[in-house]
């Protein structure tokens, strides 16, 4: 028997269900037939060295975990443990080679870039001195060359001489010092000193000091990805591009009876959309009475071709031109035009209207009108979309199906159809807030969204008089079907305080998160009018966060900092990250007086990317205080370090920048707010770079002071792609007066190229304003709002961590109206009684609970189960599945209409 060779790990990257499932349940699968008997001696010191790996990337296995690991064989643990390892680094954004272009940043990074560069440029010329004038192109050393004042280029004295008007530099139009020579000339250089090197961070302040624990998966690979992929079908919100992806990854490898496994409703159209366009390539024109079944609209029918093309099925403005669609074989095209055939003529009409460009284009797949004797009413729509001329076309649309009608249009005979979006319009534009309520009625999703309209419109033509009476009774009908998203918007946009001529956001639909922001001098709705609609969706809230819950937890556990955290809305647009935050929530930052702010990205192989990172500084009101850029690597007495700018990023190690602040100082500088900001400099967009990051990290160091390197694994916080047609992405929003930040994800509009701070400094200050308004907890729903609601309804007892870690009771009396009891939790106005000094693990062992927490920092209470939502992993991660994982999306999907 050969003798056993301790176990060695070969760090790579494996995208497969392991991937998968360790980033969305931080669970390992271990296969139950390549389990020992007994724990092997020589996996046991490989696992040890695993342990030391893990650790070292902020990770702990769990008991389970490790006893499982310990009964593999040796070479499959080293396999199992690397291809572990790798996901991890993966995730984290430290698999790539992390080099500042200053080695020993941010200690050795000059106080301003043109030190450096001056610095370069006089040891260039002392070793060299037979360099070339800029100007002249004259060399050698008795031509007399010398470096410029301040810029350091190379200029000799008789082109100095020589220049009319101010002296400046030929190379960047500069104008010059008094002694226009740094080097060379009369002027000596002066004598630069290293800063000093600050002192190492408290231990208690490091990133790390908690490892994250990795578990056990409770069942097969396959099993649970099955799971996972029935929860994203049957999800009630739209599915992030992250979930998209994900989506997409499970269909595929999804076994042969998928049709069989589909769920009996797919509530989100884009999913639905992705799902069948998967089975429609799997068994083709087979696939059609299943397609017939569950298309239900033209829209969805358009959505499904996209998604069969390959396309994302969200029918985004200016898409059209760009996708190349699939051809249709005859019997496929029939059976599409059928289930147009069988839709309402009004509801068809108006579905292509409404997608005309994309429309025009599946037309010249579909051939409908060599079909339309069979489909004549599909004919007839598009007939209508093309503007076709009924004097030369067939006879068969002399009659068009109702409410389709024949005008005249420059003398000749046209299809017409006035469509639903026209006739509310029409009827708002006179001030008919009656008429369009009556329209309105038809469409709930619709109603819900005009509200703020419709009442404001009620406003102007019926000053000072509350809202028509026919709507409450609209409403009493029709927010019991409405979607959450729709529900939430209207909820947060009518209930904060308004003001006329204040500053609104706007968030166009798009693949690219852009914001736009306006003053809006319309006139304000008042609280008379606006309060009657907010209590009629509250109580709406409150009736679905009842009817949701399977079981009724014994306990609810809440977690104050939620009041920051928006409820997800535009998850389309949302950028793939590690931890998924909503847009526009405002969390704390992490321990400690530094932040380290990264930026990693590689360029294809024909084209230079030059990405910078960058952190422009604000006073209270907005006045730009600094920055910290390429331009200037040092901001104050090092309060904030740039790392160096690289101006090309070759595969495959691609380039790194960091930028390290120092709250305290910054604070002390007279700053208030730091916006972290990427640009493109010279103009590409980021969805042309194989690859390219951002994120934020503490500041990791060894007991002994030595650094982990510019990237700690343990360290990293946040990592997020920069994906897109954009050009400058503006992450995060810190707050350094209170130590929190706001998670923007947002892009700005750019031009042109040489993107910069100062040129961007005015729009980008507006844009973050203007974010930190439209987000504020009173003029927005949030997580609270949602978790609160939900937990006034679960449990008579409720139990609310503080932001300063004080533990309150809330008890719902006897006779207290549900809905009262959840006002004064969501208010946190009169708790039960003095702060709980009992352990929380000790108050929510043995029960069901509903737990949801910022950090999951608690030790796994015993026989706990019931719900969780957590932002940040941490211990209670350990659970088991009897406590089941809640994303921010599933917390708002519990308030999805009934089916």
């Amino acid at each position: 028997m050969p003798r056993a060779v301790p176990v060695k790990f070969d760090v790579r990257v494996d995208l497969d269900l392991g991937s998968f499932l360790l980033r969305r349940r931080t669970a390992v699968a271990v296969d139950p037939a390549e389990l020992l008997p007994a724990a092997d001696p020589w996996s046991l010191r490989g696992l040890t060295a695993l342990d030391a790996d893990l650790a070292a990337r902020g990770y702990l296995p769990t008991v389970e975990l490790r006893s499982a690991l310990a009964r593999l064989a040796p070479l499959r643990l080293a396999e199992l443990g690397g291809a572990l390892l790798g996901r991890l680094d993966h995730l984290l954004g430290t698999d790539r080679e992390h080099t500042p272009l200053f080695r020993r940043f941010p200690d050795a990074v000059p106080e301003v870039a043109q030190l450096h560069h001056s610095r370069r440029m006089r040891t260039f010329l002392r070793s060299q001195p037979h360099q070339p004038c800029a100007r002249c192109g004259r060399r050698g050393a008795e031509v007399g060359i010398g470096l410029l004042a301040p810029c350091a280029h190379l200029l000799c004295p008789e082109c100095l001489e020589a220049q009319d008007g101010p002296p400046h530099c030929p190379s960047c139009g500069v104008v010059l010092a008094a002694h226009p020579f740094l080097f060379g000339g009369k002027r000596k250089a002066v004598r630069e000193q290293a800063p000093p090197r600050k002192g190492q961070p408290d231990r208690a302040e490091r990133q790390g000091a908690v490892l994250r624990p990795l578990r056990l998966l409770e069942q097969d690979e396959l099993s649970a990805a099955l799971a996972e992929l029935t929860g994203l079908l049957t999800r009630r919100t739209a599915l992030n591009p992250q979930d998209r992806d994900d989506l997409a990854a499970l269909l595929a490898h999804a076994p042969a009876d998928l049709a069989a496994r589909l769920p009996a409703e797919i509530p989100v159209r884009e999913t639905k959309a992705v799902a069948l366009a998967e089975l429609l390539r799997r068994e083709g024109e087979s696939a059609l009475p299943v397609l017939a079944e569950r298309l239900t609209t033209a829209t969805d029918v358009l959505r499904l071709l996209w998604a069969y093309a390959g396309a994302e099925p969200d029918l985004l403005p200016g898409t059209a031109r760009q996708l190349r669609l699939r051809r249709l074989s005859r019997p496929l095209r029939r059976g599409l035009l059928g289930v147009l055939e069988g839709l309402p003529a009004a509801a068809l009409a108006e579905d292509l209207r409404r997608h005309r460009e994309p429309w025009l284009r599946v037309g010249e797949l579909l051939h409908p009108f060599e079909y339309r004797r069979q489909f004549p009413s599909a004919a007839a729509a598009f007939a209508l979309l093309r503007g076709t001329d009924l004097d030369t076309a067939s006879p068969e649309f002399a009659e068009p199906p109702a409410p389709l009608r024949v005008v005249q249009v420059d003398g000749r005979r046209r299809l017409a159809h006035t469509g639903f979006a026209s006739r509310v319009e029409s009827l708002l534009a006179v001030g008919d807030t009656s008429g369009a309520l009556a329209e309105l009625a038809h469409r709930p999703g619709e109603l819900v969204r005009r509200l703020h309209h419709l009442l404001r419109v009620h406003e102007i033509m019926e000053p000072g008089t509350p809202p028509p009476a026919e709507l409450s009774a609209v409403l009493s009908r029709a927010l019991p079907a409405v979607g959450p998203g729709p529900l939430l918007g209207a909820y947060g946009r009518l209930r904060g305080p308004r003001s006329r001529g204040e500053r609104r956001l706007y968030f166009p639909r798009g693949l690219v998160a852009l914001a736009y922001g306006r003053e809006d001098h319309g006139t304000v709705v008042p609280a008379r009018s606006s309060a009657p609609v907010v209590a009629a969706i509250e109580a709406e809230l409150l009736r679905r966060s009842a009817a949701t819950l399977p079981v009724r937890p014994e306990v609810a556990l809440l977690d104050e900092a939620l009041t920051g955290m928006s409820v997800p809305f535009a998850e389309r647009s949302a950028a793939r990250a590690l931890v998924s935050v909503p847009r526009g929530s405002k969390l704390p930052l992490p321990p400690g007086e530094r932040l380290r702010l990264f930026l990693h990205w590689m360029q294809p192989h024909h084209q230079r990317v030059d990405l910078d990172l960058s952190v422009a500084l604000y006073d209270d009101d907005w006045g730009h205080r600094g920055t910290c850029d390429y331009t200037q690597l040092v901001y104050g007495r090092r309060a904030a370090v740039h790392s160096g700018d690289y101006v090309s990023a070759p595969p495959p190690k691609g380039a790194s920048e960091f930028v390290d602040l120092d709250l305290a100082a910054l604070r002390a500088a007279g700053a208030r707010y730091a916006v972290m900001i990427v640009f493109s400099y010279n103009d590409v967009p980021f969805d042309r770079l194989p690859e390219a990051f951002t994120g934020f990290a503490g500041i990791d160091e060894d007991e002994g002071g030595a650094r982990r390197g510019p990237l700690s694994a343990r360290a990293v916080r946040q990592r997020m792609d920069l994906t897109g047609d954009a050009k400058v992405s503006v992450p995060l929003i810190v707050d350094l007066a209170e130590r929190r930040f706001t998670w923007t994800d947002l892009n700005t509009t750019a031009t042109s190229g040489y993107h910069s701070v100062a040129r961007h400094r005015d729009t980008i200050a507006a844009l973050s304003s203007d974010v930190l308004d439209h987000f504020a907890p009173d003029r927005r729903a949030t997580l609270w709002d949602v978790a609160s609601a939900r937990a006034a309804h679960a449990t008579d007892q409720v139990l609310v961590r503080g932001l300063d870690g004080t533990v309150l009771r809330w008890r719902r009396e006897p006779a207290e109206p549900v809905g009262e009891f959840a006002e004064r939790l969501r208010l946190r106005h009169a708790p039960d009684g003095p702060p709980v000094t009992d352990p929380l693990p000790e108050l929510l062992s043995g029960r069901r609970a509903f737990l949801t927490l910022l950090e999951a920092d608690l030790p796994v209470p015993p026989g706990v189960h019931g719900e969780l939502y957590r932002l940040h992993p941490g211990p209670l991660d350990a659970a088991p599945d009897a406590l089941r994982r809640l994303t921010a999306a599933d917390l708002v999907a519990t308030l999805a209409p009934a089916p």
